[in-house]
């Protein structure tokens, strides 16, 4: 299946010509997941992003799917039990894209600002464990003394240290997670366009039946119909609705801004993420990443009602992050000129608390007291002092703190709602419930269609329908990936690089290494064969449209790869410039656009400022 320029006039076209059955309004994490629900359910579907897929936020998280293990101080059962349940979903469906990355919690004694002590973090794991069903398996949790822990992290801050637990989580790659949900899409039929601003609805008298858009490309205006328009935009949703001027719009939205920053793994050695308090008493954790000999440390979670499509990173924001990061790696003095790259993203926040972190009720936090009183009932149950129902008695008796949230603690829950002009929202949540959210989107519109158009719906088992490059054994992960090396290294490549292209890949790996026996892919420009085989088949395969699709959310390359990212650069731009036939001043601006990309990444506007 192709999936490049070449086809995207024909979608344009297709969708302006036939009406649609669903038009999806937003290509992040949410709005993919749907799309391929929708296409494989035998919907046909078209989706519009008015940027690059995941441009916005789905390619600007903290790069986990995490297992939300803090919201088991407040007992949140539920919320964390759904999150490893879908997580485990994501590991079937995805299983070259989701890598088990045991968490490292450090716990410290500084008053009133840690989230655990030894005792209760304790108790959180082993519930953990319990709800993510690896109890006794080699992902069980486990703890560390104050000496293990400064073995395997010396440059840990030693004051107040306590120990630490361990406890599974994973590493994500957020903008492959969302291409090869759109690719899998696309392989079952919809029609997935990326740089299309939509900028109006069209009505039958008050019902929205379609949209108006504008190729960001040609500039050309186009109207698009469908039976059903679904808005999944995430921070952008109240824009959205507010297109439609005829009604007054409630905000839904509380964005708040996230800012992680890259450093040389070689300034801060950090074997495992590593996940703490900031030692700041303002009730938020940090994390500290390993990834391709760099280490990564974020995030910020501050309100934002600035431009939505271009946030900036603030002396404000660098000075929080790295205070945070010194105060707990004091050895590690790190400084603005460590910064190596770095990211910003908005998080679509619900602006009502109407669910916690992932899904289910507001259940705000519970008083010091109340902990208390759960971690001494606990002990005595431990001790045979209580029984199960005393114990659930104390937990159904907890007194609530509802005070005004901080922004980090305001709600990640999602909401599906159909507005009275017909427009379908898809509001909030996290990727690693998007599948969910999808189904309960998909759930509706199929009520829609069976009460107003007579219409019966077959729906895709999302559960166990993988993403492209996804369909393979999720047990059978490493064999899988050896054995599609095996191809590349037959071919010729290096043993490293086609292992690489293997685990980054999945299953669509065997495309990529099938254009090394077409060599040369690009005649002018001086790539290495790794290098040419996966822009090919990004330019072929995944809708790579501008230098930035490719190097910023195809392969992460200006995050996590900026020592070499200055000498490929010009080679790619040049094979892209003859791929698509570009004149000198196309190349020209497209090669400023870069760089100005780069430039933001390397916070130069600050590092300029400082001299």
């Amino acid at each position: 299946m192709s999936f490049s320029i070449k086809q995207r006039q024909e979608m344009l076209e297709e969708m302006q010509q036939t009406p649609l059955d669903v038009l999806i309004i937003g290509g992040g994490i949410t709005g993919a997941g749907l799309a391929l629900q929708t296409a494989a359910s035998g919907i046909k579907t078209g989706l519009l992003e008015m940027q690059d897929f995941a441009e916005g936020t789905s390619s600007r998280s903290t790069k986990l799917v995490h297992g939300g293990i803090r919201y088991l101080k407040t007992f949140d059962v539920e919320v964390v039990s759904d999150t490893v349940s879908e997580r485990a979903v994501l590991q079937q469906i995805a299983p070259h894209i989701p890598k088990a990355d045991p968490m490292l919690l450090p716990i410290y004694d500084d008053e009133g600002t840690t989230t655990f002590d030894m005792f209760s973090v304790k108790v959180a794991m082993d519930l953990y464990d319990q709800l993510a069903n690896v109890t006794g398996s080699e992902y069980a949790n486990y703890t560390l003394t104050k000496e293990e822990v400064l073995e395997r992290e010396p440059y840990l801050k030693s004051e107040g240290l306590q120990g630490a637990g361990v406890y599974l989580d994973y590493r994500n790659n957020d903008a492959r997670l969302v291409i090869d949900n759109i690719k899998q899409a696309v392989a079952d039929g919809a029609l997935a366009v990326s740089k299309v601003k939509v900028t109006g609805f069209l009505y039958n008298e008050d019902q929205i039946i379609g949209v108006k858009a504008r190729d960001e490309l040609t500039g050309q205006t186009i109207e698009i119909k469908a039976t059903y328009v679904v808005n999944t935009t995430g921070p952008w949703v109240d824009k959205i609705r507010q297109l439609n001027f005829k009604r007054a719009v409630v905000p839904q939205m509380r964005p708040t801004k996230g800012v992680h920053l890259v450093i040389d793994s070689k300034r801060l050695p950090v074997p495992q993420p590593t996940y703490f308090d900031t030692g700041k008493q303002d009730g938020r954790m940090v994390f500290a990443i390993p990834r391709e000999n760099k280490t990564y440390f974020g995030t910020t979670d501050t309100d934002y009602t600035g431009d939505y499509a271009h946030p900036e990173i603030t002396q404000k924001d660098v000075d929080y992050l790295l205070e945070v990061i010194n105060y707990r790696y004091p050895k590690a003095n790190i400084t603005l000129a460590d910064v190596e790259s770095s990211w910003v993203g908005l998080r679509p926040l619900l602006s009502d608390n109407s669910g916690s972190d992932y899904n289910g009720g507001d259940n705000g936090s519970i008083s010091d007291r109340s902990f208390q009183k759960v971690l001494d009932a606990v002990s005595e149950f431990k001790s045979d002092q209580m029984t199960r129902s005393d114990v659930e008695r104390v937990l159904k008796n907890l007194e609530m703190n509802r005070a005004e949230k901080a922004p980090s603690t305001v709600s990640r829950g999602s909401k599906l709602e159909r507005e009275a002009d017909g427009l379908i929202t898809l509001a909030g949540g996290k990727i690693t419930d998007y599948r969910k959210m999808a189904l309960g989107a998909l759930n509706l519109l199929c009520e829609l269609f069976e009460t107003n158009q007579h219409r019966t719906i077959e729906i895709v088992d999302s559960a166990n329908y993988p993403v492209s490059g996804g369909d393979f054994d999720a047990t059978q992960v490493k064999s899988e990936i050896d054995r599609l090396a095996q191809i590349g290294i037959e071919k010729g490549l290096p043993k490293e690089q086609a292992h690489y292209i293997a685990d980054f890949y999945g299953t669509n790996a065997k495309t990529v290494f099938s254009y090394i026996t077409q060599q040369p892919l690009f005649k002018t420009a001086d790539l290495s064969l790794a290098e040419a085989i996966s822009l090919y088949y990004g330019l072929e395969h995944e809708m790579v449209l501008t230098p930035a699709d490719y190097l910023v959310r195809r392969t992460n390359h200006l995050w996590f790869q900026r020592e070499t990212l200055d000498e490929v650069k010009h080679p790619i731009i040049e094979a892209m410039a003859e791929y698509f036939e570009w004149d000198t001043e196309t190349k020209n601006r497209y090669t400023m656009e870069l760089q100005q990309t780069i430039d933001e990444s390397d916070l130069i506007h600050l590092k300029k400022e400082g001299n």
